[in-house]
């Protein structure tokens, strides 16, 4: 392993009573997401003292009813004398099924905050333990919005290429690379790597039993992109202490021996 020096962050200016008197008051029971409330309703019937109510009936108002016909006088010999006749007109047709409105959840998947482990940082190098490189380690990029993570080995080095990976289908080590110098392109996030879908041609006589896999192919902006970025994770790697060091743990493959248990071994 290669030993790295970690930099506590700094600590918040003292003394700050503009940032405290800005702050809004927080309600004692709020939505902790998906319609999840901090306090249960007994909890809030115990805080509120609602069992002092119990019991106790207030005398409702009586409401003036408001009318809903009104009787007419017709005129003639045999209508009868008097009509009742409804103050608001109803409708002449009405639906046969009634309209199916979306009641939508009140906090989104998409709006969730994204909570990271704080081993995950940009500069990480981490053990993939999933997918089509597992085994292999990566540069730890960036934490996505989708609360994924944006990783590359880079791919001149172990052949791991930009990806995204969920943070549990990784091990995050103690080793670190300094990646302030290295920019990521703006238009780097979840959409770039959303997959494009082919249309599907219209099967012809001929082609109704020939099923044709899709291969992937990376675009040119993708192929630029890595080379930029590897570029400059190379140049990082350059200016760390044990540089030939961290070069060969980058490529080598991680594995484990009998009677080796990750959970006792510290990465």
């Amino acid at each position: 392993m290669v030993e790295t020096s970690v930099v506590s962050p700094a600590a918040p200016a003292a003394g700050n009573k503009k940032a405290s008197s800005t702050r809004k008051p927080q309600r004692r029971n709020y939505n902790l997401g998906s319609g999840v409330y901090r306090f249960s309703r007994t909890r809030m019937f115990h805080k509120k003292a609602l069992w002092k109510f119990i019991g106790k009936k207030t005398p409702k108002t009586p409401r003036p009813k408001r009318k809903t016909t009104l009787e007419k006088k017709i005129g003639g010999e045999k209508n009868g004398g008097t009509r009742t006749v409804y103050l608001k007109k109803r409708t002449k047709s009405y639906p046969t099924t009634n309209k199916v409105r979306k009641h939508p959840s009140k906090t989104y998947f998409s709006q969730h905050k994204r909570r990271f482990r704080a081993s995950l940082k940009p500069g990480a190098i981490v053990i993939l333990l999933a997918g089509l490189h597992k085994g292999k380690r990566a540069v730890l990029l960036k934490n996505m919005a989708s609360g994924l993570l944006l990783v590359s080995g880079p791919f001149s080095l172990n052949g791991v290429p930009l990806r995204r990976i969920h943070p549990n289908y990784v091990i995050a080590s103690s080793t670190q690379i300094d990646l302030s110098g290295v920019k990521l392109p703006e238009h780097m996030n979840d959409r770039y790597f959303k997959r494009v879908k082919a249309k599907k041609a219209k099967k012809t006589d001929g082609e109704i039993f020939a099923a044709k896999k899709e291969i992937y192919k990376p675009s040119e902006q993708r192929k630029t992109d890595q080379k930029e970025v590897d570029k400059q994770i190379l140049q990082a790697i350059k200016k760390h202490e044990h540089s030939l060091l961290l070069r060969k743990y980058l490529c080598t493959m991680f594995g484990l021996r009998s009677s080796q248990y990750p959970h006792r071994m510290k990465f």
